[in-house]
């Protein structure tokens, strides 16, 4: 059995590179020429090592998620609950408002512009959005349970708040909004945090 023919490049490069035109444009509004043409290898190349578009996207999105989520990991550590929102929010804003990067998040973006054809994407980007609430969740559980949260504070409500502000920036973002007019979304949340 003869082995197979070495891959002729990088994969983290390549994937940086698929990841920035999904980021740009969607998964749908992405085709594979898009795709190769960034990334610079041929179609029989990307279907050899994804399998397809949708194996490159799921790829691009743990990159996606491994480059941007260094601050969420910071956040979850900070000693208090609404120390680890103000990490959160401030990080969030800080990365959309980069101006090295899209003003959008990709798990917000993609799947707002995913349609019915494309429902696995949609559903991987909403699952992977509930993780990240889930991690406030557990984070907002233990907090009420140190007495850092009053007894009466709902963990699960509490997250989705912060994840449906977290979202709403990107939203926002994307619109065009400031960095400073974000930072006064954050301090908002901050004032009323219990």
């Amino acid at each position: 059995m003869t082995a197979g023919r070495p891959r002729a490049f990088d994969m983290e490069t390549t994937l940086d590179r698929a990841l920035a035109v999904f980021w740009r444009q969607g998964y749908e509004g992405t085709s594979v020429a898009d795709l190769t043409k960034a990334m610079g290898i041929s179609p029989p190349s990307l279907y050899a090592a994804f399998g397809n578009k949708e194996g490159l996207f799921r790829g691009a999105l743990d990159r996606y998620v491994e480059k941007t989520s260094a601050y969420l990991r910071e956040a979850m550590a900070e000693p208090t609950a609404r120390a680890a929102v103000a990490k959160l929010l401030r990080g969030n804003v800080e990365r959309l408002t980069d101006p090295e990067m899209p003003n959008t998040c990709m798990l917000v973006s993609g799947a707002l512009s995913c349609s019915e054809a494309a429902g696995d994407i949609r559903d991987e980007l909403a699952a992977r959005r509930a993780g990240i609430e889930h991690a406030l969740r557990d984070r907002f559980v233990q907090a009420r349970a140190a007495g850092d949260l009053p007894g009466d504070a709902d963990p699960v409500a509490l997250a989705r708040y912060v994840a449906t502000v977290t979202q709403g920036m990107a939203v926002q973002a994307t619109g065009g909004a400031s960095r400073k007019a974000l930072m006064q979304v954050v301090d908002m949340v901050l004032h009323t945090f219990p």
